[in-house]
């Protein structure tokens, strides 16, 4: 891939891909993560006196038009007062106006087109869309990453019609990963949690072959915990999914890498702050009880090999952190990773992002990944269609 600062630049136009899918409530943005981490690629266009024309989507609107829950508005709102600069938002996504608030735009403008998925012709890739968009500038800038395993007009169709480009952000997240799978320090720990291993199962056998340990919390732990032959109460289970979670364990044996699994679990009667709680070892789950932590003698254990390890990767909370009352485990995961700073560690996947911002370790891990799917499809060792589109070019 071409870098940014390869591109003649001064008085371009340039189309700037970005994910800035991001949280907001009461038309203000409640995390920025996504939206700081392109911050370098913005100064450096901005710097270079390129025109910067940035497109985006916001959530899953109909691509029907206007809809005002799913406006970039406060996006654009926040970006300016990151950049203390102004950030217009045009009124569509394409059009008349659009075209004149293109060519209005001064070097080192910055202009933010609405929602592209206000046009269904986004998500089916459709080419005249990516054209249309290309016709609106000089250069195309990816820095995208939690999108480029979309195969979506704004990624994929559009290199088709401008020389193309990946921005810092992007080629920081690829080599950030290309190293941790193909030049890891060792030992090398990947915690995996979150609530499903049927979302999961292609990044635990492809992280067999990579890592020297695998930690297990979340939900997911239960369907692992009754593939070996454990009853889990009526904690969250895809009864589907056993068979195939048995066979991981058995390739784990083959390949000599440990697979840790919790020893005990915080249950409760129900999903609620004011539930009745209780420690139990995972091979006394009560009928009934639900599962929505990993327990102390677990989170010990977990925190002692996180300790030993000089590459951590993490990806999903240990239980339900959202409540105090299951936050434990989650929150001493977040810290073990954190002060462990002989290690590179590396953190994605927005609830242990999330995380790590509620219990303030956001700035102590070497890495924050912005991407969700992305980064694990990429762990899988799927071929992006973004990447692909950019290599191509």
């Amino acid at each position: 891939m071409r870098l940014v600062n390869e591109a003649e630049l001064e008085g371009k136009r340039v189309l700037l891909r970005v994910d800035f899918n991001v949280p907001v409530k009461d038309g203000k943005v409640t995390d920025d993560t996504r939206i700081r981490s392109v911050l370098p690629t913005l100064r450096f266009l901005i710097d270079n006196r390129a025109r910067v024309i940035i497109i985006a989507h916001q959530g899953r609107p109909k691509g029907q038009g206007y809809e005002r829950a799913h406006t970039l508005e406060p996006v654009a709102a926040c970006l300016g007062g990151l950049l203390n600069k102004e950030v217009r938002l045009t009124h569509d996504v394409l059009g008349l106006q659009t075209t004149q608030d293109v060519n209005d735009l001064p070097p080192g403008g910055v202009l933010m087109l609405e929602n592209l998925r206000f046009d269904v012709r986004e998500k089916e890739n459709r080419p005249d869309f990516a054209r249309a968009l290309a016709n609106l500038a000089d250069v195309y800038v990816d820095d995208a990453f939690a999108a480029v395993h979309r195969a979506h007009a704004s990624i994929v169709g559009i290199t088709e019609f401008l020389p193309s480009y990946s921005g810092f952000l992007l080629y920081r997240e690829i080599e950030t990963f290309n190293r941790m799978l193909e030049r890891p320090e060792r030992p090398f720990v990947a915690i995996l949690g979150g609530s499903k291993v049927s979302d999961k199962i292609k990044v635990l056998d492809a992280l067999l072959e990579k890592v020297d340990a695998l930690i297990i919390g979340g939900a997911m732990c239960f369907t692992l915990l009754a593939a070996q032959g454990y009853a889990v109460g009526a904690s969250f289970k895809e009864d589907d999914w056993v068979a195939p979670a048995a066979k991981i364990l058995e390739k784990s044996e083959q390949l000599g890498v440990q697979i840790l699994l919790p020893s005990d679990i915080v249950v409760a009667s129900s999903m609620s702050e004011t539930a009745d709680t209780l420690i139990c070892p995972v091979s006394a789950i009560p009928e009934g009880m639900i599962g929505l932590d990993i327990g102390p003698a677990t989170v010990e254990f977990y925190a002692q090999k996180i300790a030993e390890a000089r590459t951590v990767f993490w990806n999903g909370p240990m239980g339900v952190f959202e409540m105090d009352a299951f936050a434990n485990g989650t929150r001493k995961i977040a810290t073990a990773v954190a002060m462990n700073q002989k290690a590179v560690t590396i953190v994605g996947g927005g609830d242990s992002i999330a995380a790590l911002n509620k219990f303030g370790y956001n700035d102590l891990v070497s890495f924050i990944s912005t991407g969700g799917g992305a980064a694990l499809e990429l762990l899988e060792g799927a071929t992006l269609p973004g990447i692909a589109a950019l290599e191509a070019d």
